[in-house]
């Protein structure tokens, strides 16, 4: 009896450190939420602006984040860079989670050789880098911003097919799925309407995850050059330009340093957080 009222502490313990962590993860992203939509309020200078006179310009009242080596408001840019991250991250992550789940939900569900032969091309995807893959696109392809959420969401799709193809997979051999199919459902019915809902907290998962990647991808790109290009403001970008200056002026690296460590440790947070208890207690208060 001791042993169990043990496990169940522990058990709630457990519970409510990872709702501590989801709390975290999304009051970080409320903050640069809010930090975005001032940008949307608060605009000067403009992202482009250059001003030779202020030019590697520390932070002040007048430069929130100091100036930049053209002259340019870091805290505009960074801004920019931000919302740059987050509409690619967004788009890609879609994408991604469009492509994966069709993919995904028509392998697990029917398996035999349809199972086989597109699994084995995933598997060979799936070995390879996200990243490596999007710079493979983006090298093929012009520079820009379409391109770079175009190469994300393909290359993130191997690792939505591979997760919803097994949660497909479980959920398939269960009862509901037959009684279903003894009521004249269509497989279509059955995979979107039945198995989707209930693979849900595995695909928000995911889709955090996948998030949190295509951030750090699109600014890896951004930072060799080959993702989005000057004069659109990037995070990777800015911080590419700003190394030069590193010792002589360290805010060019500092803010959007800073920014894009909070936008990964909010997004970490929630994806470790127990995205699933997020998604169970949003639905009982829907049907409530």
């Amino acid at each position: 009896m001791q042993k169990t009222t043990d496990v169940v502490r522990f058990k709630g313990r457990m519970k409510k450190k990872r709702n501590v962590q989801l709390y975290i993860g999304l009051g970080i992203l409320a903050a640069l939420g809010l930090f975005l939509l001032l940008g949307f309020i608060y605009h000067p200078y403009g992202t482009t602006k250059m001003d030779s006179a202020m030019k590697l310009t520390a932070p002040s009242l007048q430069h929130w984040f100091g100036a930049d080596n053209y002259g340019r408001d870091i805290f505009e840019r960074v801004q920019e860079g931000l919302r740059t991250s987050v509409v690619i991250a967004l788009l890609s992550t879609l994408i991604g989670t469009a492509g994966g789940t069709v993919i995904g939900a028509l392998t697990g569900f029917y398996g035999g050789l349809l199972d086989d032969g597109i699994m084995r091309i995933i598997d060979v995807l799936f070995s390879i880098p996200s990243i490596l893959l999007a710079l493979v696109f983006v090298s093929l392809s012009d520079f820009g911003m379409t391109n770079v959420i175009l190469a994300l969401g393909i290359a993130v799709i191997p690792s939505f097919a591979k997760m919803i193809r097994t949660e497909f997979k479980e959920q398939a051999k269960l009862e509901y799925v037959q009684a279903a199919k003894l009521m004249g459902a269509s497989d279509f019915r059955i995979l979107f309407r039945h198995i989707l809902p209930n693979v849900m907290p595995t695909l928000i998962n995911c889709m955090f995850i996948s998030f949190n990647n295509c951030v750090l991808a699109e600014a890896g790109l951004s930072y060799l050059g080959i993702g989005v290009q000057p004069p659109q403001a990037s995070l990777g970008g800015m911080i590419a330009e700003g190394q030069g200056y590193l010792k002589m002026a360290p805010h060019l690296i500092i803010a959007p340093g800073v920014v894009m460590v909070l936008l990964l440790l909010g997004l970490g947070l929630i994806a470790d957080g127990n995205a699933r208890t997020f998604f169970v207690a949003v639905k009982g208060k829907k049907k409530e």
